[in-house]
């Protein structure tokens, strides 16, 4: 049976130091019913200074949510009774967290399930624990920071407060995951420019490398909360064959 975990040779291991720079020491909530997977994961995370809990399945994932609300979630998609798509959007409904989510399936249309409620990042099994780790800094420290300036930006009844991770339309808040909130600045803070799938995973998500499909999802949810008409999107334009542009005006519809 193929491991669901690829295990990393010495040069491929997280130092004792820890690689995980600024985030170190946040607490990383792992949900996998596999003990050998959550071990392997958990003793990664470790290592690389985070405070990490587990847990075996959805309701417990809940309950040890609830009893300390964790900085990130690493979860997997396969868990007994209650899935792991179902235990992201409960954690969605209940306040503002990170999710990486940890699939075997191959199939594209589950990896971007799990983005569609709300995930950040996935990792396919088998996987790296190495990988996994940096995934794991790379989120939150796209979570932690504001990106770019940290000064207020405003265009068409939209407004972003980076220092404060606060967005409204017309004066009322968006409810936007981490990365939804990173593209709008960024999208605001670059109007009337044309950015690539490629160009937004480099600035917005950090990764030079990664599923393209992952910002395909992100731009669709992210419309469907600040267009009025997400089929007419006025401004986040889709330039065919190059990327998205967004409109400060939102006057046009593409």
């Amino acid at each position: 049976m193929q491991q669901p975990y690829e295990r990393a040779g010495k040069a491929g291991r997280v130092q004792e130091s820890g690689e995980a720079g600024g985030s170190a020491g946040a607490r990383v909530l792992v949900v996998d019913d596999d003990p050998t997977v959550a071990e392997v994961v958990s003793g990664y995370l470790d290592r690389a200074g985070y405070v990490v809990e587990r847990a075996a399945d959805g309701p417990e994932a809940l309950a040890r949510a609830d009893a300390h609300w964790p900085d990130l979630v690493v979860l997997d998609l396969m868990l007994p009774g209650m899935d792991g798509l179902e235990v992201c959007r409960r954690m969605r409904g209940r306040g503002p967290v990170p999710v990486i989510m940890l699939t075997a399936r191959g199939d594209e249309d589950d990896r971007i399930l799990g983005l569609e409620v709300g995930a950040d990042d996935y990792v396919t099994k088998p996987f790296s624990p190495r990988e996994l780790v940096l995934r794991v800094e790379s989120v939150l420290r796209r979570s932690r920071l504001p990106v770019g300036s940290a000064a207020p930006l405003s265009a068409g009844g939209l407004a972003v407060d980076p220092a404060a991770r606060r967005a409204t339309k017309d004066g009322a808040e968006l409810a936007l995951t981490h990365r939804e909130f990173d593209l709008l600045a960024f999208f605001l803070r670059h109007p009337g420019r044309v950015y690539g799938r490629e160009d937004l995973m480099r600035e917005v998500w950090g990764w030079d490398f990664g599923d393209l499909s992952t910002v395909t999802v992100h731009v669709r949810r992210l419309r469907g909360k600040v267009e009025d008409d997400p089929g007419r999107p006025q401004f986040i334009q889709t330039v065919w064959g190059i990327g998205y542009r967004f409109d400060p005006t939102g006057t046009e519809g593409n």
